[in-house]
Order: structure tokens, then C-alpha cells, then sequence
């Protein structure tokens, strides 16, 4: 089937961790440019619009010159692949299929930024991601790159492979930096970002496996190119995680700014015994649901967000007409509520309420108080936690009640 613009998923990359493959395929050629001109990485970094593909899009760019503008003598470079969300699976590929692309880009970050240590935090449940970057990392010990971008630096460069707590919790930033220094992964309020004050107190940065995945090809190719890639204004690719009910699931490289409308009915082949399509949880269960008038978006950060939505991972979990949205939206504030790592009450019993909740009114046994309880929650709980996971679980509900309340019994949509 046709894959247009890969990049990531070029078969040719796809080497498994065997560092002399990737040499042969063309990697090493974006170190080597960084090398020759380490000046001008996070512009051309910046140039290419490279956005942050673990979530929210953020500019790469900015996290980058933050942590290099930051005064600290051992700076951190952490490749965040603790990838832990329903619906999501595209960093564990990569991780697997071609470890040292993401190595090779989280060694640039490093010589940009200055950094003494490279970590890769990868989740343990993900064994094959795992082991092959532990090989991979062994062989750029063994290798004379790190001898280079010692010279480069002045400074050795520590590279190491370090296992996540597991926890979906544990792969938001904060709760990163928290986990790394032997702890538990709570997260932390901010400011102070971890680029200004991380592991340690050092200046740290972080970034999603798909985010660095890009940078040698941006190095080696220019940002001109990688911006080409995209559609409209959009640039590169990304990386769709495609899953529910369409007849050809599965993850896809393609334009960033490709259709929703293409990625479901060309890609993934339309939905499952000819439904029809009724809403998408897009980046993940903890944004607001698309439905069908939405089938032209461009599925890129600004295009989703002026839908009131966001990109976030790239997840597209789709379901069709006769599938009930409070069943799935059930089991992914279970989820949450599973997920929530207890240290703001109000997380930690809201996400728990919310979910006893849904499954009274999944299963039939609710009455008008429960409903007026699911919308009060929605108006109280956000912005009460530490971190966004309660907002999250808060923002899909209220979509739900808001587009679809035939299913909830009421009269007339929830206040979104």
C-alpha cells in the first residue's frame, strides 16, 4: 500500500540496532554536519518549524536554546520513550526498527546544547524497545563518535540507557526528571522548567523518541527540505497512530497536514463492516473528540487546535456509528483514574469519581443527580492537579456530554 514521504519509517533505516547498517544507510551524515557547524544547529533546527511530537507541539527550537542559554556545567539530554497511552505506538517502533536514528539525533541535541550526559528512559513494558537501545547505546560506546563530540565539546559525554517506572504517569517532563533522580515519578509544579533547572538542578532537555528521530535527517538534509515534506503550511511528517474501527489499522508516516478524511478512508482502508464514521479521540484518549464535520481537518498541531482539539501524539482511535462514546470514554478515565499518581487529591479522587460515574451511566443504573455530579466535576476539577492529567480526563468528558448527550439522556448538549 502507498506510504508517502517516509522518512522515520523508511525501510532502508529500519536496521534494527546494528550500528554499522545505519552507518551504511546514510546515518552519521547529520552528526557530522552538527560537527562541522555546531553553531547553527538550533537554528536550522528552528528553520525546519521541528515540533515536539510527544503531545503538545511546543517548538523544539525554544526548549533547545533555553537549555543551552541555562547556566550549568553538566547538562542533561533526556529522550523521553516512556510511551504509555491508549492508543498510541509509534515510539516503541521506532525504539525497535531503527534505535540509531533516535541515538544520532539525541547526540546532536546534546553537542547544540552542550550537554554531558544523553539518557533514554524507555518504558520497561516495552521489552524489544528496551534491549535494542541498550545495544544500540553499546555500540556508540564503542565508536569514535563519542571521542569526537568530546573534542567538540570539551568535555567527555556520558551516554546511557536508563528503564522508566512503567508508570503513564512517569512520561510527563516533571515526573521524568523526578524518576531519573531515584524517585518516585510525581510531578512537579512549574516554573522552574526542567530546561532552566532539571536532574539534579542541571538544565535538562527533554524530548519524545519521534521528536529526535527527525533531527539527523533535518542535519543532513537542511531545513528547507524537511519543511517541504509537509502539506500547506505544515512541515515534515508525522508519525499516525491509526486504531478502532477501520480495516487496515496500523501506524503510518505521511504528511504532516494529511486529511483525517485520507489517513481513515485511504490509509486505513474506511471503517469496519461499512459504518459509518461517527467521532475520533484524536492524540490520545484526553482531547476533545472529532466526529464526522470534521473529516476535512488537517491533522497538524494548529490546524486540530483551531478545532478545538489537539494533535498531540498523533493517535487517531476511531469509532463508528453503533459504538457507544461513553463505553470508551469509561474505560480511558479508568485509565486516568488507574494512572494518577495520588499526589493531588483532587486527581486523585476526581479521576476516581468521574470513572464511578461513567460506569453507572454506561450501564444504565444512573440518575439525573449523577449527571448534574459528572458536570459539576467538569466545572471544578481543572487546573487542580500538578500536571495535566486530571485536565485531560476532564476535557474528554465534557466533549463527550457536549457532542453526543443523546447518549448521556439529556435534553440538550453539556456546556463544553
Amino acid at each position: 500500500m502507498e506510504k508517502l514521504n517516509q522518512v522515520l519509517l523508511n525501510p532502508a533505516l529500519q536496521v534494527g540496532p546494528d550500528l554499522a547498517a545505519w552507518l551504511q544507510a546514510g546515518g552519521g551524515l547529520g552528526l557530522q554536519a552538527a560537527l562541522n557547524a555546531p553553531t547553527t544547529i538550533i537554528r536550522q533546527i528552528a528553520d525546519a518549524d521541528l515540533r515536539g511530537m510527544g503531545g503538545a507541539g511546543f517548538p523544539a527550537w525554544r526548549k533547545w536554546e533555553a537549555t543551552a542559554n541555562a547556566v550549568g556545567d553538566n547538562k542533561y539530554v533526556v529522550c523521553n520513550g516512556n510511551e504509555d497511552e491508549p492508543g498510541t505506538f509509534k515510539d516503541r517502533t521506532l525504539l525497535s526498527a531503527s534505535p540509531h536514528q533516535v541515538v544520532e539525533g539525541a547526540l546532536i541535541a546534546a553537542l547544540a546544547v552542550r550537554a554531558a550526559c544523553v539518557i533514554f528512559y524507555i518504558n520497561p513494558h516495552q521489552g524489544q524497545s528496551l534491549q535494542h537501545m541498550r545495544l544500540a547505546v553499546s555500540q556508540w560506546q564503542d565508536s569514535p563518535w563519542l571521542d569526537k563530540l568530546a573534542a567538540a565539546l570539551g568535555h567527555p559525554l556520558a551516554i546511557k540507557v536508563v528503564a522508566s517506572s512503567g508508570r503513564y504517569i512517569g512520561g510527563e517532563e516533571t515526573a521524568v526528571v523526578a524518576s531519573l533522580e531515584a524517585g518516585f515519578p510525581f510531578p512537579r509544579k512549574k516554573p522552574p522548567f526542567p530546561a532552566e533547572q532539571g536532574i539534579n538542578g542541571q538544565p535538562t532537555l527533554i524530548n519524545n523518541v519521534e521528536t529526535l528521530a527527525n533531527v539527523s535527517h533535518i542535519l543532513r538534509h537542511g531545513a528547507a527540505w524537511y519543511r517541504a515534506l509537509g502539506v500547506g503550511k505544515a512541515g515534515g511528517t508525522k508519525l499516525y497512530s491509526l486504531s478502532g474501527d477501520v480495516l487496515r489499522p496500523g501506524l503510518y508516516e505521511l504528511p504532516m497536514g494529511t486529511s483525517l478524511q485520507e489517513l481513515v478512508f485511504h490509509y486505513g482502508g474506511g471503517m469496519l463492516q461499512g459504518k459509518a464514521f461517527k467521532a475520533v479521540f484524536t492524540g490520545g484518549p484526553s482531547n476533545t473528540l472529532l466526529t464526522a464535520r470534521d473529516l476535512d481537518v488537517a491533522l497538524d498541531f494548529d490546524s486540530v487546535w483551531l478545532r478545538h482539539s489537539r494533535l498531540g501524539t498523533g493517535a487517531m482511535i476511531v469509532i463508528s456509528e453503533g459504538s457507544s462514546i461513553i463505553r470508551k470514554v469509561a474505560e480511558y478515565i479508568d485509565f486516568f483514574a488507574k494512572g494518577s499518581c495520588g499526589q493531588c487529591p483532587s486527581c486523585k479522587c476526581g479521576t476516581f469519581q468521574l470513572a464511578r460515574l461513567l460506569d453507572r451511566v454506561d450501564g444504565g443504573r444512573h440518575s439525573h443527580a449523577d449527571l448534574d455530579a459528572l458536570q459539576h466535576l467538569c466545572q471544578i476539577l481543572p487546573g487542580s492537579g500538578r500536571c495535566g492529567l486530571i485536565d485531560g480526563a476532564v476535557t474528554v468528558v465534557k466533549s463527550s456530554m457536549h457532542t453526543f448527550p443523546q447518549e448521556y439522556g439529556l435534553t440538550a448538549p453539556a456546556e463544553a
